[in-house]
């Protein structure tokens, strides 16, 4: 089996409960977004496609955040993953941030 290579497209390094960190690349993945015009305060959004990913590289998977993720999917990628920041396992400090994940999820 090729070991996997993971490359950050996120705008701050990504830390997994035992230690290992994903530093930040400088690329930074996003999704485009258009908005309608404000009524009382109120528009709705509504996402396009994503920016700044690079192309599937052999052995390589993608860093990105959970809307990133979600969007990449629906445009038919498989080689993305976001932090599991939703997992049980994540370590937070007294403010409830997050300091760390246990993993990935795809």
């Amino acid at each position: 089996m090729t070991a996997v290579t993971f490359k950050n497209c996120t705008p701050h390094d990504i830390l997994w409960n035992d230690g290992t960190v994903f530093p930040k690349s400088g690329i930074v993945a996003r999704v485009s977004a258009t908005f309608s015009p404000l009524v009382e305060g109120v528009c709705d959004q509504v996402f396009g496609l994503v920016q700044d990913l690079p192309e599937p590289q052999e052995g390589t998977r993608w860093i990105v955040s959970a809307l990133v993720l979600t969007a990449a999917k629906a445009q038919g990628r498989v080689d993305c993953v976001a932090p599991a920041t939703g997992h049980p396992d994540c370590l937070r400090n007294a403010a409830g941030h997050i300091l760390s994940v246990p993993g990935f999820v795809q």
